[in-house]
This record gives C-alpha cells, sequence and structure tokens, in this order.
C-alpha cells in the first residue's frame, strides 16, 4: 500500500504549481476584470455602426441598417379615434411604446417618453403608444395623469403585436421601438427606456438619410 502521507506530499507541488500560474496572470487583465466600462450605454448607441446587444437597464438591441428587416406595415386607430397609417409617416422617425397602466416601469417611464416626444417634434418625430391590456377608460386616465402628448392604439385582441411578434414578446411591456424612416425597426429596448439612452438611439435615426 502507498503511504497517505507520501501521496498527500506529492500533491502539493501540483497544486503549487496551480497557485503559481494564477498568481502569474498579467496584472492588465486583473485590473480589465475591475475596469470602469468605457463609454455609457447612451455613448455606445450613438455611435451607431454594427453593434448588436448592448446591456444596461433595459436591454437594447441596435440594427445595422443592412440588417433590418422589410417595412412594417401598421394600419390602427387610437383610442381617440383617430387612424393610424405608418407608411404616411415615412420619412419620418417614429418611436413606438408598448404599455399598459399598471406597469411599474410604464409609469416610471412615462415622462421621459413626454419630454423626448416634445424635444423631437420640431425633427418631425411621431410616437406612438400601443397598449395591449387596458379598457379604453383605464388607458386615457394613465395618459390625463402623465399629460402624455401624442396618442395610444388599443391592441387587446393582439393584432398590432402579431406583426411585430420578431421584436416584441407577449409579455414584453415595456418595450420600445424606434423606426427609422423607411419604416423598419432600427432598435429596440426592451424594458424601461432609459431617457438618454432613448434619446441617442432618436438622433441616430433621425441624422440618417431617408
Amino acid at each position: 500500500m502507498s503511504d497517505p502521507a507520501s501521496s498527500t506530499s506529492s500533491a502539493r507541488p501540483g497544486r503549487r504549481a496551480i497557485l503559481a500560474g494564477a498568481l502569474a496572470l498579467p496584472v492588465s487583465l486583473v485590473l480589465a476584470a475591475c475596469a470602469p466600462e468605457q463609454s455609457s450605454l447612451a455613448q455606445q448607441a450613438n455611435e451607431g455602426g454594427n453593434k448588436n446587444y448592448i446591456a444596461g437597464d433595459g436591454a437594447v438591441e441596435v440594427y445595422a441598417e443592412d440588417q433590418r428587416t422589410a417595412a412594417i406595415e401598421l394600419t390602427a386607430e387610437t383610442y381617440k379615434g383617430n387612424a393610424v397609417n405608418l407608411q404616411e409617416w415615412r420619412g419620418d422617425v417614429v418611436v413606438m411604446n408598448f404599455w399598459y397602466a399598471a406597469c411599474a416601469p410604464c409609469r416610471v417611464e412615462a415622462p421621459h417618453l413626454k419630454e423626448l416626444q416634445e424635444a423631437f417634434k420640431p425633427e418631425g418625430v411621431h410616437f406612438l403608444g400601443i397598449n395591449g391590456r387596458d379598457e379604453k377608460a383605464t388607458a386615457e386616465a394613465f395618459e390625463r395623469t402623465f399629460a402624455i402628448p401624442y396618442e395610444s392604439v388599443p391592441d387587446r385582441n393582439g393584432q398590432v403585436l402579431m406583426q411585430l411578434t420578431k421584436y416584441v414578446a407577449a409579455q414584453a411591456y415595456p418595450t420600445t421601438l424606434v423606426i427609422d424612416k423607411k419604416g423598419r425597426v432600427a432598435a429596440r429596448i426592451l424594458g424601461l427606456a432609459d431617457k438618454s439612452t432613448l434619446k441617442a438611439l432618436i438622433e441616430t435615426a433621425v441624422a440618417e438619410k431617408a
């Protein structure tokens, strides 16, 4: 039989070698793991390019122009009875926000969406809400509470959502889409939209050629 003490002793050099190897890792690698992000989420979004997935307060996906799918064809009627046809907004940027009144993140981002709509109105940017759960009275009470300046489309039957399942999951509230001047989805925010990030995404879409 082998001596347990001898086996233990022979194993120690191996462990020492592993430890020594770990301690020999470059200091730069260790520091890199602890380094703060080099740019904010908003800055990354504003840079454009071929970035795809960015994580932050909300998960942000940015689509390069050559990766965008066909234009969205959507006709609907708002709570106020006004017709909406995205085709009529071609040449302008559209921000589409999926929300409902009892959604806590929707309530947090509502004032920010209002401010951004007012800021980008001179640029011809259209904002449109899509409400998948509320009765008319509930949705309108929310809009009055937050003084929402743009209209929303009721979608309890899921018809709008069905046309956008590639970008919006059934339970993904809130979700915000930035639609480019050609009617294609240029960016998506899943969850609470950070104001500065959404602003950067809109600015990027506005700067693109029609």
